[in-house]
């Protein structure tokens, strides 16, 4: 006679893998739009192009908005300077320290200040300075322009560098008696 034993065994195992559903974040950017008409009030170019805002400048944010230290709402454009091999830009520059690109200086009066208007409520939130653009009066001729910058100060380097960049499409050039519209476009938006 033979005895046969047997076992029957089951096993389930289970897990849950969960994401975060509640994550805040939140992308902010700029784009400068500049248009040039010579002294005659004639067309000549125009350049779009999206911008850095550097580390100065994203701090500088943070601490007005979450800190509310020293607040300014003053901002103030400035354009740089095309003339060399071409500009580089990087988080790390300052209005103080900015070894890639040079301002250009060769317009009438200080750097141009920026007149914002109310920002939207909708997501983006948007500010932007289309309804009141800034305007440049060019002092010379021959002048290469590569880009523009937002800053806190109407002249010299004490001030907090925002945002800065190069023209999209290219160096541009510029004589006296031209002028240079100059818009820019903040969004904020829910990430």
């Amino acid at each position: 006679m033979s005895t046969e034993i047997s076992k029957a065994q089951d096993a389930v195992t289970a897990s849950t893998v969960m994401r975060p559903s509640n994550t805040d974040g939140a992308k902010a950017g700029g784009v400068f739009t500049v248009v040039c008409h010579d002294k005659d009030g004639n067309f000549k170019w125009q350049d779009n192009f999206h911008n850095l805002v550097v580390n100065e400048g994203l701090q500088d944010m943070n601490t007005k908005y979450f800190k509310g230290s020293a607040y300014t709402a003053a901002f103030y454009f400035g354009i740089i300077d095309g003339a060399g091999a071409g500009n580089t830009f990087a988080a790390g520059d300052t209005l103080a320290s900015h070894a890639g690109w040079t301002e250009n200086t060769a317009y009438s009066g200080n750097r141009v200040l920026v007149n914002f208007g109310t920002p939207t409520t909708a997501d983006p939130s948007v500010i932007t300075n289309s309804g009141s653009p800034s305007v440049f009066t060019m002092t010379s001729n021959g002048q290469t322009i590569s880009g523009a910058f937002l800053t806190t100060v109407a002249s010299g380097t004490s001030g907090v560098l925002f945002s800065a960049n190069n023209f999209s499409g290219g160096d541009k050039s510029v004589d006296s008696g031209d002028t240079l519209s100059v818009t820019y476009s903040f969004s904020l938006d829910a990430a």
